[in-house]
């Protein structure tokens, strides 16, 4: 089953833009990347080439002999079966942090050969690049990262006709109660598996939760075993000590960060090469608090204060050993954890739409704390996450009376809505809202 991705709209926008870059894709393991390339030159072009400089450590003398692209892509050739023809042909350069050469050569292709049309990606490739001391050709590559698949993708395949639906939606008014509660199972299908492809097409191929989670579990192994090749042997058990403590730290009815969650005595000094190699990873997500919403946001951040949520809803299921019986029960009382999986969902539906800048959260003292503030434009918006359809508390309420926000969401179960610059959002539509402000 093949899973339609919004990126690639934005990688035929670049294949057509006269001021074109070979990218340099990252993102996190096992979302997709190589499938996605794939299926852009299969659509887009007349054929594709792909060079995987792991399973091919051959291909690397191709770039150590030469930084001619003309050169290059002379040798390339003789290590597929398509013609290499500018414009026709998309070259796919995978595993690219196994070979710095390569990386360095997109430089060449920039300012040489414009006219190639190249997607370079690679495994952990942000934790590669600092850990080898590699060059990054700045300003010679666009960097476009890549998610885990979003709700709004899952929901393409999953329900096309609700899909067309919520497409169709100009205002934010009441849904008919068949969609929502449609938008609600599948929201909750997606919970389970998240947005990692394979658990995704296990869940939309009906296999079962026992292949759903074999699937997940894989994918966690496969990370444990990446600590061990990518990092610093001193840095592995730290590594994974934060890494398994996800589910305490979002656990907890106030989900900032607390170092002794991880180890008793455990300081920030000892595990923030550590949370950065999870950050680099593509892993997780870190939110910083700000006492203050000011613009610009990143002004008033306070760096010893943040929450950490995986970079997936799934993995953080599966992490935490819930069943997946309990996100499908709406009366399972699993309390902390409920909103901790709600609000991870959320930002996970976000993060596409934010370029690259990560939101916060508003907590200037112990008796209020908004999930996430994010920046959009002039605007500074408030979000208030809630699962189900429990929207107790006054966060929201004291932050409008403070600051008086031209715009507020309250995502939640609750039906679509919008009251005095209010907008009531099931939790499912988090991709949509942003037409409505």
């Amino acid at each position: 089953m093949d899973i339609r991705r919004d990126i690639i709209a934005d990688f035929k926008q670049w294949k057509d833009s006269p001021q074109r870059k070979p990218i340099l894709l990252q993102g996190a393991r096992q979302i997709g990347k190589t499938w996605v390339m794939e299926a852009f030159g299969k659509e887009c072009f007349e054929q594709y080439a792909r060079f995987d400089f792991d399973r091919q450590p051959e291909l690397k003398s191709v770039f150590q002999v030469s930084k001619s692209p003309e050169r290059i892509i002379k040798e390339l050739a003789l290590y597929c079966d398509v013609p290499l023809i500018a414009g026709k042909t998309l070259l796919i350069f995978d595993e690219i942090q196994e070979c710095e050469e390569a990386l360095n050569s997109l430089k060449y292709f920039c300012e040489e050969a414009p006219q190639y049309h190249i997607i370079a990606a690679g495994s952990l490739l942000g934790v590669a690049v600092k850990r080898r001391r590699m060059t990054v050709p700045v300003g010679k590559v666009r960097v476009m990262r890549m998610y885990p698949v979003s709700f709004r993708e899952f929901l393409r395949v999953s329900d096309e006709q609700t899909f067309e639906y919520v497409e169709g939606i100009e205002s934010p008014a009441h849904l008919p109660e068949i969609i929502l509660n449609k938008l609600k199972l599948e929201y909750r299908r997606y919970m389970i598996c998240g947005g990692m492809p394979e658990a995704v097409v296990a869940m939309l191929n009906n296999q079962g939760m026992q292949s759903v989670d074999d699937v997940l579990q894989g994918i966690l192994d496969l990370y444990e075993l990446d600590f061990a090749k990518y990092a610093e042997p001193r840095e592995i058990p730290r590594i994974r000590a934060i890494w398994h403590s996800l589910p305490s730290q979002l656990g907890k009815e106030n989900r900032k960060f607390i170092f002794k969650v991880i180890k008793t005595g455990a300081r920030s000094k000892d595990y923030e090469d550590s949370l950065l190699w999870l950050e680099d990873a593509g892993m997780i997500y870190r939110i910083n608090n700000v006492s203050k919403p000011g613009m610009p946001l990143k002004a008033y951040e306070e760096p010893d204060a943040f929450k950490v949520y995986a970079c997936d809803c799934g993995l953080l299921r599966q992490l935490a050993h819930l069943p997946a019986s309990t996100i499908m029960d709406s009366s399972s009382n699993y309390t902390e954890f409920k909103g901790a999986m709600a609000e991870n969902a959320v930002l996970q539906s976000l993060m596409p739409m934010m370029n690259n800048q990560m939101p916060n959260y508003w907590s200037p003292d112990s008796k209020a704390e908004l999930e996430l503030l994010i920046q959009w434009k002039d605007e500074i918006i408030p979000i208030e996450v809630k699962a189900e359809n429990c929207i107790s508390g006054r966060s929201l309420s004291v932050y409008n009376d403070k600051y008086h926000p031209l715009h507020r969401i309250r995502f939640s179960f609750l039906n679509l809505q919008s009251n005095g610059g209010l907008i009531s959002c099931p939790s499912p539509l988090a991709e949509w809202f942003w037409k409505w402000i």
